[in-house]
């Protein structure tokens, strides 16, 4: 994986706060830290995209279509 050297601004608080999670070891350092919240934010935004993309879904239109989909293949389905 190739990585970008960036220079952010962050509030002193935070930095500081930040800091105490590195001297736990519960991030390696800093640049791992930051890294991992912006992934997370990044798939968590990714979600909600998603479902504000679902929720434009007509569920009327959308079982319509399921089961047309089921009518055209049910004589094509083995007896039982």
């Amino acid at each position: 994986m190739s990585v970008a050297k960036i220079t952010i601004s962050i509030d002193e608080q935070l930095l500081s706060r930040l800091d105490l999670m590195v001297q736990a070891r519960v991030f390696s350092s800093r640049s791992q830290a930051i890294q991992t919240a912006v992934q997370e934010k990044v798939a968590r935004l990714g979600k909600t995209r998603l479902a504000l993309e679902c929720a434009k879904l007509d569920p009327a239109e959308e079982q319509a279509m399921a089961d047309e989909g089921l009518a055209s293949e049910a004589a094509e389905w083995p007896q039982y």
